[in-house]
């Protein structure tokens, strides 16, 4: 898939995580720009003005080409719609790295349409990488990638992340992380839901999980591990991760098998 053979929603998936990607790429600073950041309902839960720049910037490209598509995003309207079609958007995945500065960050824009993610742009401007689908498989900077062929836990990479509120939610996924970790060849917590699964869908992890998420951390995401040939369910095996605020996500191979060694999450 080209961005020139593309439809006119993933230009303008393309073009607004590009317009956001501009500001955080103008915004960051190596040494972290912790002075920016405050605490939102948790202190371990950090908002940036960039995250508000970046968000006005993606938002102005989408009303500018969708104007009468409803829009679902983190920082200005993050409550989640009946609209049979909208669009999903967090203008800074990975903000705690971004006041940190670590590179690990991105903006991720999906369209979704009856409850199932079509478009998924996911564009991380420190690394140079665009993750892009419209369904009809996924690129990375416009080359086709498939996920990986690992058949095993025992063989595989995976990552996962933990909820800034840990204290007061039923399940904090740390047994979840030790028990695939003495399972599995390696772990890595990169503190970016949508790279990890950018990457499972391009083949560098074999494998993700992740509780507590909002359907903004995972539309983009789960979209391209789809269209790369992955699975992607529930903690439940069911088909209510979009929603349901636990996620995993592999290459299909060896779904069955990381999900037996995860808990299913109590409700918070």
């Amino acid at each position: 898939m080209s961005p020139r053979s593309a439809s006119a929603e993933m230009h303008a998936a393309l073009d607004a995580a590009a317009a956001g990607a501009a500001v955080l790429r103008e915004r960051y600073r190596p040494a972290g720009c912790r002075e920016s950041a405050e605490g939102k309902g948790q202190s371990r839960n950090l908002v940036t003005a960039a995250d508000r720049a970046a968000e006005s910037a993606v938002l102005a490209v989408l009303r500018a080409r969708f104007p009468d598509d409803a829009i679902v995003a983190e920082e200005g309207a993050p409550e989640p719609t009946a609209a049979p079609r909208y669009w999903c958007v967090d203008p800074l995945d990975g903000t705690n790295n971004f006041a940190h500065g670590l590179p690990l960050f991105c903006v991720s824009v999906a369209l979704v349409v009856d409850g199932v993610p079509r478009v998924g742009v996911i564009d991380a401007p420190l690394l140079g990488e665009v993750h892009a689908t419209d369904g009809e498989g996924a690129t990375l900077n416009g080359e086709d990638v498939r996920v990986s062929a690992t058949e095993t836990v025992a063989d595989g990479v995976f990552a996962t992340g933990f909820a800034y509120d840990r204290e007061n939610l039923p399940d904090d996924n740390t047994a979840n992380f030790r028990s695939v970790l003495m399972a599995c060849r390696g772990m890595r917590r990169c503190g970016s839901a949508a790279l990890d699964l950018a990457w499972v869908a391009c083949g560098r992890l074999d494998g993700y999980w992740e509780l507590w998420l909002n359907s903004w951390d995972l539309a983009a995401g789960a979209a391209l591990v789809r269209a790369a040939g992955g699975e992607v369910t529930d903690l439940c095996a069911a088909d209510t991760w979009l929603s349901g605020r636990h996620v995993a996500a592999t290459n299909g191979h060896l779904h069955a098998e990381l999900l037996s060694l995860l808990q299913r999450p109590l409700r918070a």
